[in-house]
């Protein structure tokens, strides 16, 4: 089976590392890729966001399979493209359809369907930039901090989280003024602050029944202690010792079934990964955010810990039958720590030179932002550069593995959390 893979990062480095493992995979090509994604497969000069180009490709190459990996390309409709197009309907999409992306592509919306399906998730209200006062009003009605999220897609990034009220009356002038997160902020989402910890769930799903994998949680802010800026996520640790299988009874029976049940209700076609964005407040699981493709860099941790052969579940999405799907799921811990160019999440240099992969021991180097440079080095290409994840018989082991790897890697500017973890333990 020949497999399209689409994506440039993190979590596409693992799902390739992943389907390449498969003895159902004859034939894996990543577009765009990284440095790592072509040691998996091959690497094409193709953006994943291009549906036009994508669709020539998979019809000139005879790709039996597309496995879409960012959130853009979903939201803006390559399932449709391809499945509606009758020269290449029968076509294998891992992904949901446009309708089905809306899950993510719009905060307003998921809040929408989670108020009508009862799934448990913080009070709101949603406004366009024609009701600043209404909105400004409304903070007055919550105790703070205030969270204001971008109703479109921001890169992870477009939620602000306020404990001072005129800081967050600027940052709504901002937002629906279009200077800050541009048209996806253009409608913001103020919801109330939930206090507790967050994880992150996974399911794959046919849209009628589903195959759990392995929780994660991971780490946002660019400063240890999780102080300072919001970035794409620093590192990421599977499983989360307190999502014990109390707790993921709630999180099925109130959450995943009825999503899945509002998903069949609304005739969402839906085939591919749904994840989860929780927070557990006093036992309880509520909703943060729905996102409809694998986390990154949560993915670097869950995919190392899934036994069974990923394409071989991606059949069974396909042909509807997760149902008859069986999933085995290591018990080993994953620990993901992510190495970053300095001056990430804000400005950061590109162009520099790694060493010390080949010093790495007992551990996995996935690859996000690198590339090899006309030189033949190997480079940094984006914020978000190396992730060094470990398998380990604890937290404690992984986590010492994952952070000496981490320091044998070698680029200038290179930063890391040395705290990824700790507060599970």
């Amino acid at each position: 089976m020949k497999i399209l893979l689409l994506g440039s990062g993190g979590r596409e480095h693992a799902l390739a590392w992943k389907i390449a493992q498969s003895p159902l995979c004859s034939e894996l090509v990543i577009a765009p890729g990284n440095a790592g994604t072509a040691q998996c497969g091959t690497n094409i000069n193709l953006s994943d966001s291009d549906i036009d180009g994508v669709k020539k490709y998979v019809l000139d190459n005879q790709i039996d399979m597309i496995v879409v990996g960012p959130e853009q390309a979903l939201v803006n409709g390559i399932y449709d493209a391809i499945k509606n197009d009758p020269q290449c309907a029968d076509k294998i999409v891992i992904g949901p359809s446009k309708a089905g992306a809306q899950l993510e592509g719009s905060k307003s919306y998921s809040k929408t369907f989670m108020q009508e399906f009862n799934i448990p998730t913080a009070a709101y209200r949603s406004f366009n930039k024609n009701e600043l006062n209404n909105a400004i009003a409304f903070l007055d009605t919550l105790q703070p901090p205030y969270v204001l999220k971008a109703d479109g897609l921001a890169t992870g990034k477009g939620v602000i989280i306020t404990s001072v009220k005129n800081e967050a009356i600027n940052e709504l002038n901002l937002m629906l003024g279009g200077e800050k997160f541009g048209e996806a902020g253009e409608h913001v989402v103020i919801e109330e602050f939930l206090s507790g910890i967050e994880l992150s769930v996974f399911v794959l799903t046919d849209g009628k029944d589903y195959v759990l994998l392995p929780s994660a949680k991971d780490y946002k802010r660019i400063g240890e202690g999780d102080t300072g800026l919001n970035t794409g996520g620093m590192g990421s640790i599977s499983p989360v010792p307190f999502a014990d299988t109390e707790f993921m009874e709630k999180v099925k029976k109130r959450i995943i079934e009825p999503t899945l049940h509002g998903i069949q209700v609304r005739n969402l076609n839906y085939h591919g990964f749904i994840f989860f964005g929780l927070i557990n407040v006093k036992g309880n699981p509520y909703v943060i955010e729905y996102n409809v493709r694998m986390g990154d860099p949560e993915t670097e941790s869950v995919m190392p810990r899934i036994e069974s052969d990923l394409v071989e579940l991606f059949l069974h999405v396909d042909k509807e039958t997760v149902k008859d799907a069986r999933i085995s799921i290591s018990p080993k811990t994953a620990t993901s720590v992510m190495l970053v160019s300095g001056g990430y999440p804000q400005k950061y240099p590109k162009g520099k030179i790694i060493t010390g992969i080949d010093n790495i021991e007992d551990g996995i180097v996935f690859h996000a932002g690198t590339k090899i440079d006309e030189q033949g080095h190997l480079v940094t290409n984006g914020g978000r550069v190396l992730t060094t994840t470990t398998l380990g018989n604890s937290i404690e082991e992984a986590l010492s593995i994952s952070n000496r790897n981490a320091e044998r890697i070698q680029f200038e500017g290179k930063y890391y959390r040395h705290d990824i973890g700790k507060d599970l333990l």
